[in-house]
This record gives C-alpha cells, sequence and structure tokens, in this order.
C-alpha cells in the first residue's frame, strides 16, 4: 500500500475485513447528513458513520433560510421540513427587553417578515425562511438519505486514514463492541464538527482562532405563551441588571418549540474555569430572565460551548474533503450555521458524482474549494461582526461602562427620561435597532453567493447593484450566480424556475425562439455521455412565462440560453442562438467538466 506523503501521521490500518463505497462520510450533523441525501439521491453508494448512538441531542442550530430550503425542496423533503417547523410568520418578531415578562425596549421584525423586506423575499424564492431545531431537522435528513441508500452506522468512530491513488482506507471502531476494522472508500468527507479530526489529519489551513469567548445552554420547558405569543419570535434578547452574561448584563431566551420549549444562551469568561451548573442554578437564571420568580420549570439539559472565529481557507486533500463546522467557525449571528453546511454537501455531491460515473475530469473536485472557501470566510466574518455589532446597542442604553447593577438599571431608566440625555439615547437606540439589520435582515449574505471556478464559464464580474450587498439580495443570471426566482407555468400547474432545472442532471433554459437548442442539447448529451434537458419557456410549450417575471430576469435574448448546474449555479449563458449551438454548448459543458 502506497504511503501517504502529505504530512499527516501514518497510522497501520487494522488487518481484517474491508467494506468498500464510493463515498464514506464522517458526521452525521447538518452536513454529513446533507452528503448523505444529495448522494443517495444521485444513487451513488455511500456509508456515513457517527460516534454517537443517534442525531443531535440539542436543539442548536435552528433558523433555516431560503437557501436550504430550496436545497430541502430540490431533494424532495422541503413538505417534511415545514411539516416539523415553526412556520416563517411566527418567527420573526426579535424581541429586546429587561426580562420576557418586564419592559420591552424594542423590537426588530427579522428575517423577512417585516413588510418592508417582505416583497424582497418573496420575489427571492419559492421558500421562505422558518425555525426547525437541529434536533428536528437532523432526522429527517438521515431518514431519508438511509430510505434512498445511505448504509448508516451510529456509535461508528473514525481513528484514520491514508491515502493512494485509488481511493482512502479508513480504519473505524464500533464503540459498542471495540472492533476495529477497515471501510475503502473512493472518496472521504469529514464532517465531523468545529474539532475536525479529520481536517487536522490532511492538514487543512486556518484563518482565526477558535475559543474567543465562552457560553452556555440552558434548555427548559415552561408555557410563557401568554408572554410571547403577541410578539412571536424565534429570539428574546435580554438585558437585565444583575445579569453576568459576557460582562455585559444579557442574555437570550431562544424558542424550541412555541411557547413551552425554551433555550437560553448565557456567556461566561472562557479564561476562567468553566462554570458548574446544577438545576437549581438553572432555574434560577430561568427565572430571572423570564422575570417569573414563581414559574414552574422543567430543565432539560445544559452544555458549554465555545465562539470561534476561524474558517478554512482550503477545504480538501486529494480525495479527502471537509464540510459544514469542521471549514466554517462561528458563532450563530445570523443564522449561518446549518445552512452554510447545507449548501457545502448540495455544492460537493454533484461534483463528486459526475467524477465517480466518469463525466467530468478529477479536477472539477478542486472547486469546491475555490467557490466555497470564499463563503465560509464571509459567513465567519460576518457572523462575528454581528456578534460584535451588539456593543452599539449596548452602547446606546448606556449600560457597557455601569459598574454595578444600579448603574445599569438607571442607565435603562434613563431612555425614559424627558431631558437632552434622554432624547440623546432614544434617537442612539434608533440607529443601534437600525444596524441589527446585518444580523437578521441580511438577504444578500444569505443567498448572494457567486462561484468564479472552472466550473463556470465566466462572461463578466459578479453583479453589482445600488443597495448594501450584505442586506439586499440582488438576482442575475451572470454565471457563477444563482439561477434567480420566477413563477412559470401552464394553466393546470405552477412551477418555481429551479423545479425545471433538478439536481440530478444540466438544464438549458431558452424562448421560442431558441427551439434550435432542443436538439443541439440532444446531440450534446448524447455526445458527452451527460443528461442535458432543455426546457423552453413560452406560449405554446408546457411551459410559459406566466407573469413575464422570466423575460425581465433573464437578461439573454429570447433565443439565447442559459446552462444550469445541477446545483442552480449558473454554468454558461448565450447572450442570442450561434450559427453551431451545439458546438457552442458542447465546448462549455466540456469546460464546466474539466473535460
Amino acid at each position: 500500500m502506497p504511503e501517504f506523503s502529505d504530512g499527516q501521521s501514518q497510522t497501520r490500518l487494522p488487518q481484517g475485513d474491508v467494506v468498500t463505497t464510493d463515498v464514506l462520510i464522517v458526521g452525521s450533523g447538518p452536513a454529513g447528513s446533507s452528503a448523505a441525501l444529495a448522494l443517495s439521491t444521485l444513487g451513488i453508494a455511500n456509508i456515513m458513520i457517527t460516534k454517537f448512538r443517534w442525531t443531535a441531542n440539542t436543539p442548536r442550530a435552528h433558523i433555516t433560510n431560503q437557501r436550504s430550503m430550496e436545497i430541502f425542496r430540490d431533494l424532495g423533503i422541503a413538505d417534511q421540513v415545514l411539516a416539523d417547523a415553526t412556520d416563517h410568520s411566527l418567527v420573526g418578531d426579535t424581541v429586546f427587553c429587561t426580562s420576557i415578562a418586564g419592559e420591552e425596549i424594542g423590537r426588530i421584525r427579522t428575517w423577512g417578515t417585516g413588510a418592508a423586506r417582505e416583497a424582497d423575499y418573496q420575489l427571492a424564492s419559492p421558500c421562505l425562511t422558518v425555525d426547525i431545531p437541529q434536533t428536528y431537522l437532523e432526522p429527517i435528513l438521515l431518514r431519508n438519505a438511509t430510505v434512498r441508500g445511505t448504509q448508516t452506522r451510529f456509535s461508528t468512530e473514525y481513528l484514520s486514514h491514508r491515502q493512494d491513488d485509488d481511493g482512502v482506507d479508513v480504519a473505524v471502531r464500533d464503540r459498542l463492541t471495540g472492533r476495529e476494522y477497515t471501510i475503502r472508500a473512493r472518496y472521504l468527507i469529514g464532517a465531523d464538527g468545529a474539532r475536525s479530526k479529520i481536517a487536522a489529519d490532511i492538514g487543512l489551513p486556518f484563518e482565526g482562532r477558535m475559543d474567543i469567548a465562552g457560553s452556555m445552554n440552558i434548555t427548559f420547558k415552561a408555557d410563557i405563551a401568554q408572554y410571547v405569543g403577541h410578539r412571536p419570535s424565534v429570539l428574546y434578547w435580554v438585558v437585565q441588571p444583575g445579569a453576568n452574561v459576557g460582562g455585559i448584563g444579557a442574555g437570550l431566551v431562544r424558542m424550541v418549540r412555541p411557547w413551552n420549549e425554551w433555550l437560553i444562551v448565557w456567556g461566561y469568561d472562557i479564561d476562567q474555569p468553566a462554570p458548574q451548573l446544577d438545576d437549581a442554578a438553572a432555574v434560577t437564571i430561568v427565572r430571572d430572565l423570564l422575570g417569573m420568580p414563581d414559574i414552574d420549570v422543567e430543565i432539560t439539559g445544559s452544555s458549554l460551548w465555545g465562539n470561534n472565529e476561524m474558517y478554512a481557507t482550503r477545504l480538501q486533500q486529494g480525495r479527502v474533503f471537509c464540510a459544514g463546522d469542521a471549514i466554517h467557525r462561528h458563532p450563530p449571528s445570523n443564522g449561518l450555521g446549518s445552512n452554510t453546511s447545507v449548501q457545502d454537501a448540495y455544492n460537493l455531491a454533484w461534483k463528486l458524482a459526475a467524477v465517480l460515473r466518469g463525466q467530468a475530469d478529477v479536477s472539477l473536485l478542486e472547486t469546491y474549494t475555490t467557490e466555497r472557501a470564499p463563503v465560509a470566510e464571509r459567513i465567519v466574518k460576518r457572523a462575528n461582526k454581528s456578534s460584535r455589532e451588539f456593543r452599539h446597542f449596548f452602547d446606546a442604553l448606556g449600560v457597557t461602562d455601569a459598574k454595578d447593577a444600579t448603574e445599569m438599571a438607571a442607565a435603562i431608566e434613563e431612555r425614559k427620561a424627558n431631558t437632552p440625555a434622554g432624547a440623546a439615547k432614544r434617537a442612539a437606540l434608533v440607529e443601534a435597532m437600525e444596524l441589527k439589520n446585518y444580523e437578521f435582515n441580511a438577504h444578500g449574505v444569505e443567498l448572494g453567493q457567486f462561484y468564479e471556478s472552472t466550473a463556470v464559464v465566466a462572461d463578466g464580474p459578479a453583479p453589482v447593484g445600488d443597495r448594501d450587498p450584505d442586506l439586499y439580495y440582488l438576482p442575475s443570471t451572470v454565471p457563477g450566480a444563482h439561477l434567480p426566482h420566477a413563477w412559470v407555468g401552464n394553466h393546470r400547474e405552477k412551477f418555481a424556475l429551479m423545479d425545471l432545472a433538478p439536481y440530478h442532471r444540466f438544464t438549458l433554459l431558452t424562448g421560442v425562439a431558441g427551439a434550435a437548442w432542443e436538439s443541439a442539447a440532444a446531440d450534446v448529451a448524447a455526445a458527452l455521455g451527460v443528461d442535458v434537458e432543455t426546457v423552453v419557456i413560452g406560449p405554446g410549450r408546457e411551459v410559459t412565462d406566466l407573469y413575464y417575471d422570466w423575460a425581465k430576469l433573464r437578461e439573454v435574448d429570447e433565443s439565447g440560453a442559459l446552462l444550469i448546474r445541477p446545483d442552480k449555479h449558473i454554468a454558461w449563458r448565450s447572450q442570442t442562438l450561434p450559427d453551431d449551438p451545439a458546438s457552442a454548448l458542447k465546448s462549455a459543458l466540456s469546460t464546466v467538466l474539466g473535460r
């Protein structure tokens, strides 16, 4: 067996039975389960292992944004997700208060639920942001992956791996029996979390650092519908004299299930010994932040975690790839963690399938790093910046420099005063709350991922609009952009445009004047052995431009065409119908596939 020479430690693999598969996935979180689901949907043999006995035991991630919901729609599980999710209409009145039962400082309409932003979100996607705790989402992903073909193995621990020219030998341990054995895979995906052993084993380079702050989660049950039902949200921020969270005096009460299951995020000094928390202390914290000293509370768990600011600049080494928290580690601000993890998997899986089927050159896999590493950097920086921007709110309220609970209470009370200082504080709070749109309505960050790689035939730079690119998503058909949303269909059915470009194929979109693309695409598909389907949109065809929105969005002539990748990013476009459409399309698709 060839020695692995990229610097990882050499581990002698155990002798005995060897299990074989195309792709081995380590980790069953949002990244791992999504990768398994995507690969099984495409018919690629895969095994997913996790050292745990079941899926997530705490409701860590929860906000599920439009892009992830689009992926779930494409993979055929959106209805299952929506059945277990808190509806879009209930997620958005993010509240700032002195306690849940106490005085309210203000609210901000979030996740596109406010009238000023709702149209932006509706126009951008057929799906809306919802809230589904990780404890509910992971089983859906895992169940569907397994039903479709994934071999899922719990209580199975990754030990080490070694690559050669044809595959990866992975040493694993059955944690119930202690038996060690080898899984031989063509490719390995490390979706093993923020302390990823696989990322360390392949020496991924990182920027930033881990554990920049400490946080504690307390999960509990308490029915507080009468205090929150009229201002429904998933987040209630409590600024409270006497609280000791991160040195500021603030905590987060997060809805898990409306309105009787909750999670409190409580900070601590990570440079000091980790706090010890029993149920009695947890109940005290809960009652303080709720402002309900006598409420019955059932504590269901607690855990400690570190806030991180770290991202990988390379996501792969040979046949080994990392995804999810293994490559982007950051606080939960902006709700980007699980969403980006799902999107990593969606990007990688179709490329692995194309290479394994012999449809693409192995160089296609290098575009995973090229395309997703900039996304990892952007979301880590955005999440941490949003976390730090809370200081503007605390400064506006005047509590940052409060020396004790008495000064803090006086500072909060001053916002009511009919004095110049009170007026200044009220004006400052308006500005501070507006700034929080960059955390809670960052539509451009959520949807505006633009890819520049050899899997895109570029014809210009990323589009630039006249609005803030973090707050506002700009739809475009410039190659590298995501396919814009429009409703199309006929007198019997209505489709989202993305529905016409399913995950298992490349899709060519054109108009009636571009009908010649149909035979051209059929010839190219046969020549390259790649599934390419042409969809002609227009009157007299199966799909028409119902609202004439697509004509305004496509940015090419009716005779032109857009080549859509399986992951809905635009691979290439032709402004008009060329003299030899088959030659033009074959050249473009060959470039995308590295052929």
